[in-house]
């Protein structure tokens, strides 16, 4: 059962009480319980579970099955985001094969990035309610069969259908915030490193598996490329159900560098609770800022260079599968630079660290026009700098999401951040189509873009400036100005 305090009333003369200084009431004496008076909710169907298991009891052993589970949830992240990445590397044989526009394969890759962002929150719920073990398998068991039907289509409502709904609600369900909830539920320690690594996976994947989709693509044909995705997901789904863990608990054990018993919260319905993580959350200026620099985010990486970065090479006279090299060299790069960027954000300023992420970010965009050349080695240059960059905000955000918003709802509210990194994401992915139809190239998109990315750099400073109106909540607070 679940005793809710309501109501909690201190008499000022307390106060006097609680200390042994002059006062017309006599201080509280050690051992003596103060009087007060409070009002609680009786909760019979919820729970709070407090168990400690002789393993809890006894020294841990030198390994701990959070890495287990972290590897697992790498895995899993890695997989889902090179199914993200395929679409750039389909534009192509898409316009030569059916003769779909730019702009119309845009549109759907758009709407499965606005699913993919949008699922986010509700997902964080209904990995509560679940376990992330189920919400994992059923994500991976969306993807691998909206894949294995793409070599079918021959109607782009086929490919809506399949990539643009089936795909982005799969992806969706193992989005980004499957990994902060990993991360709070199994780590006490080294939480910073873990969530870069697994906020790189994202990106990662996503990038490293171009090469090999491009030359499956340019050798064999698109169909086969997605065959051979198709299969990988396959192989991935018992491996999952297998070894997959949802709690610490299930194994008896704490979480990692914890050396308290752990006290399992009362879950809640997965839409009330993504809901009321909204309505809270929104009362604080953080968050707009937050969630207004991660639309950012998503529009100068997923939405521009993660879409358009390989039509943007073949446009300047590159091959496709030189574009797809350079991703994946942004994608090495985004590894080591996200999990430096998660040790950073355990030592220093994360206010600071996300000014300096989104402003030489914008630099390097607004000279990214300039840097189509065959004969130069500036466009491989952009690609390392840019890599290093592309989900360094990740760990920071989150961080600065859990110090304002509190640690049990960090999986919610990062989700709704994140629903506005796709939502940029999917903006600038039809928007940057769009123009490459009408003025054919992206450079104002790239410029458009880049000074985004200065905008966001300058903004992020002023969260924690102001006191929130929801500082004195229970669950919500303001963040210190050197945070």
């Amino acid at each position: 059962m679940l005793l809710r305090t309501i109501y909690l009333s201190l008499d000022p003369y307390m106060r006097g009480r609680m200390n042994a200084g002059p006062s017309y009431a006599p201080p509280v004496e050690i051992g003596e319980v103060p009087l007060f008076f409070y009002l609680r909710q009786f909760r019979p169907s919820e729970r709070i579970n407090v168990k400690t298991s002789p393993s809890q009891r006894t020294r841990p052993g030198p390994f701990h099955y959070a890495w287990v589970v972290a590897a697992i949830t790498f895995v899993t992240l890695l997989l889902t985001a090179a199914i993200r990445a395929t679409p750039s590397v389909l534009i192509i044989p898409f316009e030569n094969e059916f003769h779909w526009t730019p702009v119309s394969i845009s549109t759907v890759i758009s709407i499965n990035l606005v699913l993919y962002g949008l699922i986010g929150p509700f997902a964080a719920g209904l990995i509560q309610w679940f376990g992330p073990r189920k919400i994992m398998v059923v994500s991976l068991a969306l993807l691998g069969a909206g894949i294995a039907l793409t070599p079918l289509i021959t109607r782009l409502e086929q490919l809506l259908l399949l990539w643009g709904i089936l795909v982005g609600v799969g992806t969706g369900l193992s989005a980004i915030v499957l990994g902060a909830t990993i991360v709070h539920r199994w780590f006490d320690r080294y939480r910073g490193v873990v969530l870069g690594v697994l906020s790189a996976s994202t990106a990662t994947g996503q990038l490293l598996f171009l090469p090999l989709l491009a030359n499956l693509t340019v050798q064999y044909g698109w169909r086969v490329a997605t065959w051979a995705i198709a299969a990988v997901i396959a192989l991935a789904i018992p491996f999952v159900a297998l070894f997959m863990r949802d709690t610490p608990r299930q194994l008896g054990l704490r979480r990692l560098g914890s050396d308290h018993d752990e006290i399992e919260s009362a879950v809640e319905n997965p839409i009330l609770a993504a809901t009321r993580a909204l309505f809270d959350a929104t009362r604080s200026p953080a968050f707009w800022l937050l969630a207004g620099s991660f639309f950012i985010c998503g529009a100068s990486t997923n939405g521009l260079i993660g879409t358009h970065l390989i039509p943007a090479c073949v446009d300047h006279g590159f091959s496709e599968v030189h574009g797809a090299n350079l991703l994946a060299a942004m994608g090495i790069c985004d590894l080591i630079g996200t999990t430096l960027s998660g040790w950073l954000s355990d030592r220093f300023s994360n206010r600071w660290l996300l000014f300096f992420y989104y402003g030489l970010r914008g630099l390097s965009l607004l000279l990214l026009p300039w840097s189509f050349d065959l004969q130069s080695f500036k466009l491989p240059l952009f690609a390392v700098f840019y890599g290093l960059d592309w989900i360094a905000t990740v760990p920071p955000t989150v961080a600065l999401t859990a110090r304002i918003f509190g640690r049990d709802r960090v999986g919610l509210v990062f989700g709704w951040i994140f629903a506005a990194h796709q939502l940029g994401a999917a903006a600038a992915a039809s928007f940057a189509g769009t123009l490459r139809t009408v003025e054919g190239t992206y450079d104002h998109a790239f410029l458009i873009s880049g000074n985004l990315c200065i905008i966001a750099a300058v903004s992020i400073l002023f969260i924690g400036v102001r006191p929130s109106r929801v500082a004195n909540s229970s669950e919500l607070g303001s963040v210190p100005v050197g945070s």
